[in-house]
């Protein structure tokens, strides 16, 4: 379902969205130290090892498990005219038999941010979810300050769907977060 042998990739028109391999520690370990500030309020708390070599192995590893089991599509986010590493994008939670659903995570490094990249990736991953994977519904959440990813979500049809009590811990607090789901045979009208 994921595609060939598992070596997802998926084009968009000015990305390439693919695995992470083992070369991309340096680029990834910079982009995520350099928006260091910008991610941490909105993600769970780093491990002290999170900009690890090691921990970026296993990281990789994960990933092509993940593929290979069909349980989760972890894919880099990468500017094809010059291979620059923006951030990533997850469909993780992949349930399949009556669910057919997943639930999507994303970040992309500050510098990148609000051009666009996003929303071009959540688009793809959207459409190769539903018509390559054959699934159903896509679940995402974010708390509910962060005004910017749930203007994207919305962008990319996603509609709010409730709340979720102490959903993630955030910076050393259980979190409360908005959910949003986007599903392929929608009939419920326009997001508010």
């Amino acid at each position: 379902m994921f595609g060939g042998k598992k070596q997802v990739r998926v084009e968009t028109e000015r990305l390439t969205l693919r695995l992470p391999q083992h070369g991309d520690f340096q680029s990834w370990t910079s982009l995520r130290r350099d928006s260091e500030a910008f991610l941490t309020p909105w993600e769970p708390a780093w491990a002290p090892d999170h900009l690890a070599r090691k921990s970026f192995a296993n990281r990789v590893y994960w990933a092509a498990r993940a593929v290979k089991n069909e349980t989760a599509l972890p894919l880099f986010i990468v500017r094809r005219e010059d291979d620059e590493l923006l951030g990533a994008i997850t469909l993780d939670h992949i349930r399949r038999g009556p669910a057919q659903s997943g639930t999507l995570g994303y970040w992309i490094g500050e510098r990148h941010a609000r051009q666009g990249y996003m929303l071009e990736a959540i688009d793809s991953v959207v459409y190769h979810a539903f018509h390559r994977m054959d699934l159903s519904r896509i679940e995402a959440a974010c708390l509910p300050e962060n005004k910017p990813s749930r203007d994207l979500l919305e962008k990319c049809g996603f509609k709010y769907e409730g709340v979720a009590q102490s959903y993630l811990e955030i910076a050393g607090r259980w979190r409360t977060h908005v959910l949003y789901a986007h599903i392929r045979l929608d009939r419920r009208g326009r997001a508010e």
